[in-house]
């Protein structure tokens, strides 16, 4: 489909398409990233936080602020996307005060132009997120892994004993009842993604945990092929990196013969 084609994707239309067909979510980071991802059919853009270790050389996504994220957020919003713009609220800002929280989703909004959030975080931000909603700030919710609690919790695979089993239902059951418009799943066992999915009248974004989910999220870079180390569960659609780099040599060795064949 043509993109001027496309009718505009609003947190509305996302609802919609839950029992309807898969959702695809890409990350983009700047202009150029966010047009790929939009020509190439995604419904929701995510500015993420995973900009600091994909493109800003961090080792996670901590150190990444809420500048950062109002810089690249707008860099995306200047592509005009028809996907619908969400963008990553950074570590710790949601346990902040109220006043604190929604003056950080404010700035996210009107100075980077995002048209929503989206929130690390469960059962105990409910009620954070009920104010934000009613507040008329449109939030995605995140569940399973969170890479914001790394240094507490390191990066390992949800939802593989009873007991992690109840806590990321809770956890999905109580942001799904605050508002929240979406959730993305991530690393999450399959079996349970499949049960939240059927249990949420919102749709389930996954990353990493099986095709349980009403839709999926990458990184782009990672789909893409740009990334050195992609996580074990993406199957890289281009090689860009290896291209790239040849094709930065070819120019390199023209260069060095004079522009000589």
């Amino acid at each position: 489909m043509d993109n001027h084609s496309r009718v505009k994707a609003t947190t509305r239309s996302i609802r919609s398409l839950k029992g309807t067909r898969p959702i695809i979510c890409l990350t983009a980071y700047d202009a150029i990233t966010a047009r790929i991802a939009d020509q190439g059919g995604a419904d929701l853009i995510l500015v993420g936080d995973s900009v600091g270790n994909t493109v800003l050389g961090m080792d996670d996504t901590v150190g990444v602020t809420l500048e950062m994220m109002i810089h690249h957020t707008a860099a995306v919003a200047r592509a005009k996307p028809n996907a619908l713009l969400i963008a990553d609220l950074p570590f710790a800002l949601a346990h902040d005060s109220f006043p604190n929280l929604l003056k950080a989703c404010r700035a996210l909004m009107q100075k980077g132009g995002a048209q929503g959030v989206k929130i690390e975080g469960g059962a105990s931000l409910a009620s954070s997120i009920l104010k934000l909603v009613d507040a008329g700030i449109p939030v995605m919710g995140h569940i399973g892994l969170m890479p914001q609690r790394v240094h507490s919790t390191g990066y390992r695979r949800r939802g593989l004993s009873p007991k992690d089993k109840k806590e990321i239902l809770v956890d999905a059951q109580a942001i799904a009842a605050a508002g929240v418009f979406s959730i993305v799943v991530e690393c999450v066992d399959e079996s349970l993604t499949r049960e939240i999915s059927a249990l949420l009248s919102i749709p389930t974004i996954g990353i990493g945990s099986g095709q349980g989910c009403d839709g999926q999220i990458l990184v782009i870079h990672d789909l893409l092929g740009l990334t050195p180390n992609p996580p074990p569960f993406v199957k890289p659609e281009a090689h860009l990196l290896k291209d790239a780099v040849a094709a930065v040599k070819r120019w390199a060795q023209k260069t060095r013969r004079g522009g000589k064949k």
